[in-house]
């Protein structure tokens, strides 16, 4: 396959708030370092010279609470760059916690943005773990790389918070820690390169996954504008950053030591606050500026960051430094370089007193600003600090260790100028965008040799052109155990031929599909989906498409999965009429059995890229990881070119939920085994039917009032 002179990438950062100017930094906990990171990288890619075209797709959100730049579908940021949002949830701005379950809809409504547009991207970079779930199966749908940056990790995270004393429960409920440690594991399982900032971020954090592979990482450290971020010019203490200070400060000529992050606990700026109070040397030589985000009121704003500032104030009160520290409560983002300028001009210092730092953007900010550094010694600071040779390393929680690190830079001129001379000449030799640019676009040529596109089907003439609305049903569960209600929605689809069309999704082989429907008297299907979406047939000669059936293949390694599995207790290989290619089928006895979680954890470790699905308790399926209904649907409709708002999908297992989520209508038809889609209560666009097989289907379409000629709708 020709591989493009030019890339197309396609950036995807769905949660906080993303514009391409005053970036609201600090805002909140879903605005930060990483909505940084991926405008600059929107930027700096944009400005490669083997870049043709960069999108970075974000959510949209139009809300009072919220500036109206975040309800542009389309915002133009160079010539060839732009941000892209697309609609999930609602309208409303969420945290990242309270959006997955409508990242469905993100990836359904982004297949529509990439269906509108003349070429398919190249490379798809995904950032966090909502992005990555939503990048992964994009990557699965179309056959395009995925890079993933994880910015940071939820086992991490996970150990952190069980550290500091909070329980599972609270954990779980507070940051939807579960689903996000397995999308981290499926983006793992899916990604073709994982870019990190630092070797520690790898050897720390990744190393701790079950489809973690060491040959997929790649350290490119983020870059830093070095047009905004330069040396003090003189004139600072003019600029609006200057004139905030004076109010706070009793001296303002004394050496400022400056801290800016969130107001977070774990960027542990308290324990800044009492090192300068508890250092009589410090507090007689220095002042201490704390900008940590924007505040009106403390007390209304979210519990994390309101306890923080109240015990900033209360620390400031307890040491009696009114006159000493300075912390205000308003700044815009152009104030920001200005206050590393201030810092550098009184020859003070930054510091970074984090408990763990992922990478640490700010100080490569001080550093371009010639201001020496001291910063936390877990994270990327060592491998900074390393390239740069721009201050020390300290244990964040040693109040004494950053007192005296300090001290040790503010009274010793001659440290303090060896310093900022090399942190000046190191940021541009080792963090400037235009290198990270460079690197890669090197490394993406590795993974884009290897990929094969799928290619943009060609639409299929439907032998009935009116048909602009489809019906996808299970079999066993749907369609079974009711004669009258089988009956009576059969005369409704053949009532309805010449606008619907009538699918089966079933995990049945096709063979054995074909024998139901005609023992049963189902009507014809004029698409059939077997095996769990391995293989798709259409109507009238029931033909296969062979293009899915290779796209499918990738990374399919039957005899692989097969020496794993049956080894495991409580599992038992289904009789060989249930089996195929591409498609391995147990018994599974749950009293004996490892769970489903702790399967597919095997699988992964043995870098088996894989679907896996139980169902009624008892079946489980094992499939290669870009099969299942809901990718075969999807495939379909592209096919058809039919919208996923005309179809309605039934289900009534766990094997049917993706071809359930997102765009698509769907009911949950009533039966024993519905405990298997609880999940899906609070998903959009998903009925829950009273009656129980096709009767349910029935319910449904009164429901959605499916055969309107208006088209489907919710009452």
């Amino acid at each position: 396959m020709t591989k493009p002179d030019k890339l197309n990438i396609l950036l995807i950062s769905i949660h906080g708030l993303i514009r391409s100017k005053e970036l609201e930094l600090g805002r909140d906990a879903d605005t930060g370092g990483q909505t940084k990171y991926v405008v600059e990288l929107l930027r700096a890619l944009g400005d490669h010279p083997d870049v043709a075209r960069v999108d970075l797709l974000t959510r949209y959100i139009s809300d009072d609470v919220v500036d109206p730049d975040y309800a542009l579908t389309v915002e133009p940021v160079t010539e060839n760059t732009r941000i892209v949002r697309i609609p999930c949830g609602g309208d409303e701005y969420l945290p990242k916690e309270k959006l997955w379950d409508c990242l469905d809809d993100f990836i359904d409504n982004t297949l529509d943005y990439i269906r509108a547009q003349a070429d398919l991207p190249d490379v798809i970079h995904s950032h966090y773990a909502d992005a990555g779930y939503v990048g992964a199966r994009l990557s699965h749908q179309l056959g395009i790389p995925l890079v993933h940056t994880g910015h940071s990790l939820g086992r991490v995270k996970r150990r952190r918070l069980l550290a500091a004393g909070l329980s599972r429960d609270d954990i779980e409920s507070t940051y939807e820690i579960t689903r996000r440690i397995a999308a981290e594991e499926e983006t793992l399982s899916a990604a073709d390169m994982v870019i990190t900032s630092t070797r520690q971020e790898i050897e720390d954090q990744y190393h701790h996954y079950d489809y973690y592979r060491p040959d997929q990482m790649r350290v490119i450290p983020p870059g830093t504008d070095l047009e905004r971020f330069h040396p003090p010019t003189g004139d600072e203490w003019s600029t609006e950053a200057g004139r905030s200070l004076y109010r706070f400060l009793t001296e303002p000529a004394r050496p400022m030591i400056l801290a800016l992050s969130r107001p977070d606990h774990r960027k542990n700026i308290i324990t800044l606050v009492e090192a300068f109070g508890s250092s009589k040397r410090l507090r007689s030589v220095a002042n201490l500026v704390i900008v940590a985000g924007n505040r009106d009121d403390i007390g209304e704003m979210e519990r994390g960051a309101s306890g923080v500032l109240t015990d900033l104030l209360l620390a400031v009160d307890r040491y009696d430094l009114y006159g000493r520290v300075a912390y205000p409560k308003q700044h815009a983002p152009d104030d920001v370089p200005d206050y590393y300028r201030l810092a550098a001009l009184s020859g003070g210092v930054f510091v970074n007193p984090a408990l763990t730092e992922p990478f640490g953007l700010t100080l490569l900010e001080a550093a371009a600003s010639g201001l020496p550094v001291v910063a936390t010694e877990d994270g990327g600071p060592v491998d900074i600090i390393e390239n740069c040779r721009n201050g020390y390393l300290v244990d964040p929680l040693n109040e004494r260790a950053i007192a005296r690190a300090v001290l040790s830079i503010v009274e010793n001129r001659e440290v303090r100028d060896t310093f900022a001379a090399d942190g000046l000449k190191n940021v541009r030799r080792h963090y400037a965008w235009s290198a990270h640019a460079d690197k890669y676009v090197a490394a993406l040529r590795v993974p884009l040799a290897r990929s094969e596109p799928l290619p943009r089907p060609e639409p299929r003439k439907d032998v009935r052109p009116y048909r602009d609305r489809a019906v996808f049903t299970d079999i066993d569960q749907n369609l079974l155990g009711d004669s009258e209600s089988l009956r009576e929605f059969s005369n409704m689809i053949r009532a309805n031929r010449r606008r619907v069309t009538f699918g089966i999704a079933t995990g049945r082989r096709f063979e054995s599909a074909l024998r139901i429907i005609r023992a049963h008297g189902i009507p014809h299907p004029d698409v059939l989906i077997s095996s769990l979406g391995t293989a798709i047939h259409y109507a009238p000669g029931l033909e296969p498409d062979l293009v899915w059936a290779r796209h499918v293949d990738h990374l399919w390694h039957a005899g692989e999965v097969r020496r794993l599995l049956d080894e495991l207790p409580g599992l038992i290989l289904q009789p060989a009429v249930e089996q195929s290619a591409l498609k391995i089928s147990y018994f599974i006895d749950p009293a004996l059995a490892p769970d489903v979680a702790e399967i597919r954890r095997l699988l992964h470790q043995q870098e088996l890229a894989v679907n896996v699905f139980q169902s009624f308790g008892k079946f489980l399926d094992v499939v290669p990881v870009r099969a299942s209904k809901g990718f075969a649907l999807r495939w379909f409709a592209d096919r058809r070119d039919l919208a996923l708002e005309h179809i309605l999908a039934a289900g009534g297992s766990g094997t049917d939920e993706d071809m359930m989520r997102g765009n698509t209508l769907a009911v949950v038809v009533a039966n024993r085994h519905h405990e298997e889609l609880t999940g899906l209560r609070n998903a959009n666009q998903i009925y829950f039917a009273e009656r129980p097989g096709a009767g349910g289907i029935i319910e449904a379409v009164d429901h959605f009032d499916f055969f309107s000629e208006r088209g489907p709708h919710e009452d």
